[in-house]
């Protein structure tokens, strides 16, 4: 496993992490979770990511049944939240979502005993919050690290002037701005990863958690002929996921890069992962395997990556045509 250190921070983590959104409850259960986990961990995984809204709650205390199972040395990985949309979906009431002080510190409290731990290494404002001032939320922040509930927080899927803003209160208030970004990124969505929070990356120093790697399992080839019925995109309730995703022109591009991942002996997945993590500004991949053998495929994405020369990444960017203007890296 490789380990880069999260922007600034002194925190490592794996190159590769292991996440729970969409999967944990709604497709496998305990069992199932106790060994991908098991194989993550002992693959040299370190980051496990979470958040209040994953299956309202369930996905949290999964987890949480789980670590304390597994009984592994707290110090030898990560665990994060994320706080805004709630854990009690249609039945939210006011102040159970946003990021109001009020909010933040309980789903703090309320992830923390979802997940039968003392602390969590990483907090993340799940969304900008318009209603809450930044200061208000920057102050949340510091006093949930100074009473050691939380060790870093971070933001996601916050614009490059939301984030600049909350270190410019953090700087005149001698706070502790955020320390990471959770972007979703992958071949289809790139702009702000290579574009956007270019000169926050340069600047400032940032980390980034990236999500979806595989543009929920689209860059996988798995889709080309039609939609598994025990795929994320079969799930009821996630039909939005098959409208935003599965359209016939990204089903072409992704046929296309077939040739490619076989030149390498990979799997069109792995090759997708590979190419996300050859940004030197990813700091983790997060990957959400339902099987033993998804995982254990995905892994390889860090044999892979190192043999994407230049020639290989310019041969990806003239199929898929979504590196954006003034790409730098």
């Amino acid at each position: 496993m490789e380990y880069r250190r999260l922007g600034k921070t002194g925190l490592q983590l794996s190159v590769l992490s292991f996440g729970s959104w969409v999967t944990f409850h709604k497709q496998i259960e305990d069992t199932l979770v106790d060994r991908l986990m098991g194989i993550a961990y002992d693959n040299g995984i370190n980051f496990f990511d979470n958040a209040e809204v994953y299956a309202l709650g369930e996905s949290e205390k999964m987890m949480g049944r789980v670590l304390k199972k597994k009984q592994w040395d707290r110090s030898s990985y990560t665990i994060s939240s994320k706080a805004f949309f709630g854990s009690r979906g249609k039945q939210n009431k006011p102040n159970q979502t946003g990021l109001s002080r009020k909010h933040l510190v309980e789903a703090c409290h309320e992830a923390l005993q979802r997940l039968q731990v003392d602390y969590l290494d990483l907090y993340f404002c799940h969304r900008p919050d318009k209603h809450t001032p930044i200061e208000e939320v920057v102050w949340t922040m510091n006093l949930l690290i100074q009473q050691g509930k939380i060790l870093y927080w971070g933001t996601s899927e916050w614009s490059a002037q939301e984030i600049m803003e909350a270190h410019m209160v953090a700087r005149e208030y001698r706070l502790i701005g955020p320390a990471m970004e959770q972007p979703e990124y992958n071949l289809f969505n790139r702009t702000r990863m290579e574009k956007e929070y270019l000169q926050i990356f340069k600047n400032i120093g940032m980390g980034t958690t990236i999500w979806s790697p595989l543009a929920s399992g689209l860059l996988t080839g798995k889709y080309n002929k039609g939609i598994p019925q025990d795929s994320r995109l079969g799930l009821p309730g996630f039909e939005w996921l098959k409208d935003q995703q599965f359209v016939q022109d990204k089903l072409d591009r992704v046929a296309k890069l077939e040739k490619i991942a076989a030149s390498l002996n990979a799997s069109q997945a792995t090759l997708a992962i590979a190419w996300c993590i050859r940004n030197p500004h990813v700091t983790t991949a997060i990957l959400g395997a339902t099987k033993e053998e998804q995982l254990t495929e995905n892994l390889k994405a860090l044999d892979v990556y190192p043999a994407l020369t230049l020639d290989v990444m310019e041969e990806i960017d003239a199929i898929m045509g979504t590196a954006p203007a003034q790409n730098e890296w």
